[in-house]
């Protein structure tokens, strides 16, 4: 039986118990939920109550529905559980120097997670996409490849929420600034300018050199407003 609590609504208080379960142990990832029956006679509450708190549960990613089997705590949580975030993105309109801003600071901060995880084989692999961008033919090759270098910079920080933040970040600033940055690499100058800056962070992970890290990341935000402002 769920606890009364006078100033939330009955189908809040057995989310709450959920998640409670969930922190304790008691359920895990992937671990089936009691049917609706069963927890109508659990928390004594209504099957209505049941019903409203395993929509919520389902929205925002927590628990997967599975057709004729029942409920499931998810055990992928990546995608589900950030897309509100996007969604509140979009919907506030925030300005695109607030999510740069947003994305240089958290960038900033895994980059230093980075230098002190980065292991010896994702050294090497970052280093042959530097090499893969000073043969790259043309800004598409390159683009890409500049996107993939970043991802494996803050993928070696090995800190798994902020991972999944900055790539629901990045997904939107890079759809806001897509025609800035055509704009930057079309200009031989610029081509040149971020090479510079992307072997400075390669070097900083071979050299496991914060300050170098945090310098790269910096000159490579100030490119990015220079063009956009």
């Amino acid at each position: 039986m769920l606890e009364q609590d006078k100033n939330s609504k009955v189908y809040e208080q057995v989310i709450e118990e959920i998640k409670n379960q969930i922190k304790t142990g008691k359920l895990k990832k992937g671990d089936k939920l009691p049917s609706e029956r069963d927890m109508v006679e659990l928390f004594s509450v209504s099957r209505t109550s049941v019903r409203e708190a395993m929509r919520a549960l389902e929205v925002i990613g927590l628990i997967e529905r599975k057709q004729g089997a029942g409920n499931y705590i998810k055990t992928n949580f990546d995608d589900s559980l950030f897309e509100p975030i996007s969604v509140m993105f979009m919907l506030q309109k925030n300005s695109l120097d607030d999510i740069v801003e947003l994305r240089e600071i958290l960038e900033s901060y895994c980059i230093k997670l980075a230098v002190r995880n980065i292991s010896e084989s994702e050294i090497e692999t970052i280093s042959e996409i530097m090499e893969e961008m000073y043969q790259a033919k043309n800004e598409e090759e390159n683009l890409a490849l500049d996107i993939k270098l970043h991802y494996l910079l803050i993928k070696a920080s090995k800190n798994i929420l902020l991972i999944n933040i900055i790539s629901v970040i990045s997904q939107i600033m890079d759809e806001s600034i897509k025609e800035f940055r055509k704009k930057i690499l079309y200009e031989e100058n610029n081509r040149a300018k971020l090479l510079s800056i992307h072997e400075k962070l390669v070097n900083a992970m071979k050299e496991h050199d914060i300050v170098k890290a945090v310098d790269g990341i910096e000159e490579h935000f100030k490119l990015i407003r220079k063009y956009y402002k």
